[in-house]
C-alpha cells in the first residue's frame, strides 16, 4: 500500500514540473520574440532617419504623409 502512495506522488511531482518547464520555456520564446521585434524597430526607425536625411526631416515627411 506505501509502494502505491508513492509512486502517485512521484506522477504528480513530475507533472507539475513538466508544467513549470513548459511555461519557462514559453516564457523564455515570448521574451526573445519581443526582443527581436525591439531590434526590428530601431533598426527600422534609423533606417528612416538616414534615408529621410535626419531626424527632422523624418518628421517632416510624417507630417506631410499624414496630412497629404
Amino acid at each position: 500500500m506505501k509502494d502505491t502512495i508513492l509512486t502517485n506522488q512521484v506522477k504528480t511531482r513530475t507533472q507539475i514540473d513538466a508544467a513549470g518547464e513548459i511555461s519557462r520555456v514559453a516564457a523564455s520564446a515570448i521574451g526573445i520574440s519581443s526582443g527581436v521585434i525591439g531590434i526590428w524597430a530601431v533598426a527600422s526607425v534609423i533606417a528612416g532617419i538616414s534615408t529621410s536625411g535626419g531626424p527632422i526631416e523624418l518628421i517632416n515627411n510624417l507630417f506631410k504623409a499624414i496630412i497629404g
